[in-house]
């Protein structure tokens, strides 16, 4: 492709853990700028996500949107990312202003991109403008270049993966040029994903894996940025430099035989990777069914992990993202028929699926393991995220249902339960941008408004009170749509997902295993303090440039004997030996929570800033606390009686279904409220969710533009209040 932009440089090798480098790609002047990361940043946000939310919040202002140009997309690593001789060191973060949400939100996605873009010299990239021209970043780690270049004229993602890959790996190997990029969906919804591109030379082929939430791949596309190619031929190993080889090692080694030693027995992950979370969500009434309306199926046996395990993944070949890890969970399917859609015919490799695709499939009411490869397949190829697509299409089905939506909103397409001749169509009209597939792209918190509007214009109802109905079962919060876990049964995950500071996504906060299948937690005083502690660490992951997994979901052997269990405190301390082998320090587990509780706090000053950030935003739909409607309490009728006796200490004979199911929602309500108050006080937050003064002094914020932030919200929180009080005296 034709260069019109190119900066020579001198590649930094990076030195326990970092290059110490930023590179600048500003679209609108197609200009390239190489700076040095300040010492203080460094020391303070870590690196990933960190770096992410400084270069966002300093690029950005109250009144940047998405497609902005000054809005930043940021991409970083961490100090661990690239490490060969640790597990899971593969991930990044893509940080922006998103588009669902209108704040911060933040992705991680492992591969080999970024393991390579540190190679080549930098430890963060940031994206700002927007080119009047389609454009493509190429960095040359061998002859030390970053060009901009004329884009490649296709629309799609996938399909010719692997001839890109050849194209673009010079004189080098295959397997050392990656891919960031987005398809034809990025631009047609407000859910894009990025698509990181590598060459797995055990499978002989091009695989994918994303940045999924919040519009990334969206940002992309608005920006003119067809994508960034990275090539680099130095060596992998130990490329960090740290500061202890033999410590870091011996850290690696321990961690490895852990998972050798647990994964087999557990949860399989080298086997059926996250799709071994199937039979799990089932068994505990968490897997997500018609809009999350129900929590398990008899049906699910047909998806089960064992069925992907023999029929998708059972080609013999070890997996894993990035070398070094033998949780090994990147499972694919080399040879898939399509079944449906435009492609129906082609055989295709198919990445995945994650256990969050599947079940944004049963959630459509689907059980076709073929379909939900299908589903995988045209979501990545695309560029849009399937969690979001999914949760998306399952609440304009059950407004279709219910008779919010006709036929005639819908330009004739019909919205059925199990239908995937229904589903495939809304999938490749959003993802076309055709018709009535153009609106339902825009996600949840936009269709909430516009199927008010159009309801009330046909039967006269108040568009207000329609809204109302509609938020008891519209599944997002602060604009991002819920993953894919039914939450009625846990308070701790209803509270993970309300708290979240991007929207509920479970990467920040997945107690519903430890919460509702573990019991590790059963009061309410273990829920709120796992509620502060546990996102910080997962936080920290995000810092860091690691997967959460070997953590999380390989639990130690001698974690039972811990105080806290779902710490896994052994596991954990691999991590500081990571740290402190890489890095030459001696820090503690607390020293890394208070790091990540300094960008952790940093995210939460963006929401406040954007306007959002305060108890209100906290909310969560009536569906992820309780059932919403008569058939799903019925469904499990007994069980909720007994709740409602024996945890709840009401008395209930006498009563009908209708008060019982009054009575439920009432109880679940209040018992948010109560976490609400419990956790901000954890997290040294006023009752409104805003940080005190004294809380943004111990973590350092004390700049003016930090306190001038909350003094803001405040005044804002309290002018809300008078709205209402005024509201209230009007109504009565």
């Amino acid at each position: 492709m034709k260069a019109f932009g190119t900066t020579r440089y001198h590649p930094a090798r990076a030195d326990k853990g970092y290059t110490d480098r930023l590179l600048t790609i500003d679209l609108s002047r197609h200009a390239i700028s190489i700076e040095e990361i300040p010492e203080e940043m460094k020391r303070r946000l870590v690196g990933g996500r960190g770096y992410c939310l400084q270069l966002v919040f300093d690029g950005t202002t109250a009144e940047t949107r998405f497609d902005s140009p000054e809005n930043v997309l940021a991409l970083a690593g961490g100090p661990f990312c690239g490490e060969t001789a640790f597990v899971g060191t593969g991930k990044f973060i893509a940080g922006t202003i998103s588009p669902l949400t209108d704040s911060f939100c933040d992705s991680n996605v492992g591969g080999h991109f970024f393991p390579l873009v540190k190679l080549s010299g930098f430890d963060a990239i940031a994206v700002t403008g927007r080119s009047d021209r389609n454009v493509m970043v190429l960095i040359d780690g061998d002859s030390g270049e970053v060009s901009l270049r004329e884009a490649p004229s296709r629309h799609g993602s996938l399909l010719d993966a692997d001839e890109q890959l050849e194209a673009w790996k010079g004189e080098g190997q295959a397997r050392n040029v990656a891919i960031l990029n987005t398809g034809k969906g990025a631009g047609t919804t407000r859910f894009g994903c990025l698509n990181s591109i590598y060459y797995d030379p055990k499978r002989g082929r091009a695989r994918a894996k994303q940045a999924g939430r919040g519009g990334t791949g969206t940002v992309m596309r608005a920006k003119g940025l067809w994508g960034i190619v990275v090539r680099c031929n130095r060596s992998k190993s130990l490329a960090n430099l740290p500061a202890d080889t033999d410590r870091l090692r011996k850290a690696g080694m321990r961690l490895r035989s852990v998972i050798r030693e647990v994964d087999p027995k557990a949860m399989r992950m080298a086997r059926q990777g996250t799709t071994s979370l199937i039979d799990m969500m089932n068994a505990g009434y968490i897997l997500p069914i018609h809009n999350y309306q129900y929590n398990q199926s008899e049906e699910t046996p047909k998806i089960s992990g064992d069925v992907f395990e023999h029929r998708y993944f059972n080609q013999g070949v070890p997996d894993g993202c990035f070398p070094g890890c033998n949780l090994a969970c990147t499972k694919g399917c080399d040879a898939h028929v399509l079944g449906s859609g435009p492609q129906a015919g082609r055989t295709v490799a198919v990445d995945g699926p994650e256990y969050e695709t599947a079940a944004a499939v049963t959630n459509l009411g689907i059980f076709d393991p073929d379909y939900i490869m299908d589903y995988a397949w045209y979501c990545d190829e695309y560029g849009v995220d399937t969690i979001s697509a999914g949760v998306t299409m399952a609440f304009l089905f059950e407004a279709y249902e219910q008779g919010f939506l006709i036929a005639e909103d819908t330009g004739g397409l019909a919205l059925r339960w199990g239908e995937q001749g229904d589903v495939s169509a809304l999938l490749h009209a959003m993802c076309e941008g055709r018709g009535f597939g153009a609106v339902a792209g825009r996600g949840i918190r936009y269709l909430k408004e516009w199927v008010a509007e159009r309801a009330a214009e046909r039967t006269g109802q108040d568009a207000g009170d329609i809204f109302e109905e509609l938020s008891k079962f519209g599944m997002e919060c602060k604009g991002l749509e819920f993953s894919m876990y039914g939450t009625k049964e846990s308070l701790a995950q209803q509270g993970g997902y309300g708290f979240a500071l991007k929207g509920p996504q479970h990467d920040e906060a997945w107690l519903i295993a430890l919460d509702q299948i573990r019991n590790e937690m059963p009061t309410f005083e273990q829920k709120a303090r796992a509620l502060n502690w546990f996102p910080l660490f997962r936080t920290w992951f995000n810092l860091a440039g690691l997967c959460k997994l070997p953590w999380i979901d390989v639990r130690h052997p001698e974690a039972q004997f811990t105080e806290i269990p779902a710490r896994n405190m052994p596991t954990a301390e691999y991590y500081v030996e990571l740290v402190n082998a890489t890095l030459g320090t001696e820090k503690a587990f607390d020293d890394l929570l208070f790091e990540s509780e300094v960008a952790y706090t940093l995210h939460k000053l963006i929401n406040l800033r954007q306007g959002f950030g305060t108890r209100e935003e906290d909310a969560i739909p009536l569906r992820a606390m309780a059932p919403v409607y008569m058939n799903e309490f019925q469904s499990r009728k007994a069980y909720y009686e007994k709740y409602l006796l024996e945890s709840a200490g009401m008395e209930i004979e006498g009563k009908s279904d209708a008060e019982k199911l009054a009575m439920l929602q009432a109880y679940r309500r209040l018992q948010y409220e109560k976490l609400c108050d419990a956790v901000y006080e954890e997290k040294g937050w006023d009752q409104d969710g805003i940080p005190r003064k004294s809380t943004l002094m111990r973590l350092g914020f004390h700049e003016p533009r930090y306190l001038a932030i909350i003094d803001e919200a405040r005044e804002r929180v309290s002018r809300h209040a008078e709205v209402r009080k005024a509201e209230s005296k009007l109504a009565n």
